[in-house]
């Protein structure tokens, strides 16, 4: 009887939350879709080639990272948050840049912001599902917690074997905390109702990775798993890569 009580237990613990993302029709929403840019171009997983600002050449064969808390703030001074507000936006699968945030009350809407990466709440809260589920490739363990963002590549440049790069970038606690927050005016003044479901497009462009305020020398530093000092500078870097490009 006990085996079958913690069976149960943990059956509805990680049974899958209804998703807040899906569309709800007849209700006010706004939809939310993520650009991967590098400069000006679109990024081309495994194909697409690209400089950075110290001169390095190097090619992305994978782009992920976690968006999640957000927040919508209306022009009365009120504010949404989206509940179960995790986003795991990966390059390989079009699917996830582009989510719907359901049940916004109706309002105009002036800013938008919200955090890159994994909350430490989240962080230690045992087996996770939907995006946080481990199976994405974007969980360590359960004391280090979640990787917040992911690139891998190529580079001419690159010291290490095969002239890959790769930057695991994660850590939430204290000085290893590398969470940042994003705070986007929105370009217009924004209405959100039941007739009116606004599409707003954020770029986020990789080679923000790379510099402001620290560049990042690719036969430097090119293999960073690991909480500390460096994957925090990285962490610095893209915590400006996000551009709203329009709403429509």
């Amino acid at each position: 009887l006990l085996l079958m009580f913690c069976a149960c237990t943990l059956l509805f613990s990680c049974r899958k939350k209804e998703d807040p993302s899906t569309p709800v029709e007849g209700k006010s929403q706004i939809r939310i879709t993520f650009q991967n840019i590098a400069g000006s171009t679109p990024v081309v997983l495994n194909k697409g080639w690209y400089k950075n600002e110290h001169g390095d050449s190097l090619s992305i064969t994978s782009l992920k990272y976690y968006i999640s808390n957000i927040n919508l703030y209306a022009a009365d001074g009120s504010i949404y948050a989206e509940p179960e507000s995790y986003h795991l936006i990966d390059e390989e699968a079009d699917t996830s840049k582009s989510f719907y945030i359901a049940n916004v009350p109706p309002n105009t809407y002036t800013k938008i912001v919200f955090t890159i990466g994994v909350d430490a709440l989240r962080n230690t809260s045992g087996a996770q599902t939907g995006a946080l589920d481990p199976m994405y490739g974007m969980f360590w363990d359960w004391n280090t917690g979640y990787v917040m963002a992911r690139m891998e590549g190529y580079s001419p440049q690159s010291t290490f074997p095969d002239k890959k790069f790769f930057f695991h970038i994660g850590g939430y606690k204290g000085q290893y905390n590398v969470l940042r927050q994003v705070n986007l005016l929105l370009p217009v003044i924004t209405e959100v109702s039941k007739t009116k479901n606004p599409n707003l497009h954020i770029t986020a462009d990789a080679l923000e990775w790379f510099k402001t305020p620290n560049q990042i020398d690719l036969s430097i530093t090119n293999a960073e798993q690991t909480p500390g000092a460096v994957v925090d500078k990285i962490a610095d870097n893209y915590a400006d890569m996000f551009k709203i490009d329009h709403i429509d």
